[in-house]
């Protein structure tokens, strides 16, 4: 007998999400779910759970069943399909890790969600030999050295003079599963247009190209203000649009752009 599920559909900037409430998986449903021609289709899965010490606990996953330690834009997203339904002005998020992330309703067009601070050290990351996150070695010959930085999940981010030349598929692929990252990384290239303006695309672990990332477009940030590339606040500017990105005087990084409700529905499995 099949298992019926209600869903939500949501994306932010392109950066697609089926959400469901609930709910245990198996890798293989997370699985079945996330093709695009069988299924629904995601770049990440996220179950909302009931938690005591927030509005909702969130868990993301990745297209291949993968579990995604955070997710900006699925934060995003869930945090203004809450506030919508709770009427409320901002949220909190209970994380896998036992973070409280918290989103809050910028205007009618735009959500906003603090993520934290970044994990700047190696064993943070992680990566798997003790040295200078700021100027990552042994990645490449053929590729600058990245800036490492975990969001709840790790990123390496290279700047390049112009990112429509970088091969995505080829390079995201090949840096994910370098033995450098013994949890494999989300990987950034960046171009810096002016002091707070960051062209970037993506490619996520566990997912592939995505039109934008979250916790991708923060990591870049933090990248380029530890170069001294830019100021504390920038526009990251990806495929799928724009996210507005400050590293505060706390420490902690503030994350606004738009979200999308896109439809709901059943998905049988």
């Amino acid at each position: 007998m099949s298992k019926k599920l209600d869903f939500i559909k949501m994306d932010g900037l392109g950066n697609d999400f089926v959400i469901l409430r609930n709910v245990d998986l198996s890798e293989q449903e997370i699985i079945s779910i996330g093709n695009r021609k069988t299924g629904v289709g995601f770049d990440q899965l996220i179950i909302l759970n009931e938690s005591k010490i927030a509005d909702a606990k969130i868990l993301f996953f990745n297209s291949d069943g993968s579990i995604a330690g955070a997710c900006g834009n699925g934060s995003r997203c869930v945090s203004r399909l809450l506030m919508d339904e709770l009427k409320k002005d901002s949220v909190s998020l209970e994380t896998k890790d036992g973070r409280i992330l918290k989103g809050e309703k910028i205007d009618e067009d735009f959500t906003g969600v603090n993520m934290g601070k970044p994990f700047l050290l190696w064993n943070e990351i992680p990566i798997a030999e003790k040295q200078d996150t700021l100027s990552v070695k042994n990645i490449s010959d053929q590729l600058p050295e990245p800036v490492c930085v975990s969001m709840g999940n790790p990123h390496a981010v290279f700047f390049v003079e112009d990112v429509e030349k970088i091969d995505l598929s080829l390079w995201g692929n090949y840096v994910e599963h370098h033995s450098m990252f013994p949890q494999k990384t989300n990987v950034e290239f960046a171009q810096i247009l002016r002091n707070d303006l960051i062209r970037m695309r993506v490619w996520e672990r566990g997912a592939g190209i995505t039109e934008a990332c979250g916790t991708g477009a923060c990591a870049t940030l933090v990248a380029a203000v530890r170069r001294g590339l830019s100021g504390s606040k920038a526009e990251i500017k990806m495929d799928g649009g724009s996210l507005f990105i400050e590293w505060n005087k706390d420490k902690e990084i503030i994350m606004i752009g738009k979200t999308h409700m896109a439809f709901k529905g059943e998905l049988y499995l």
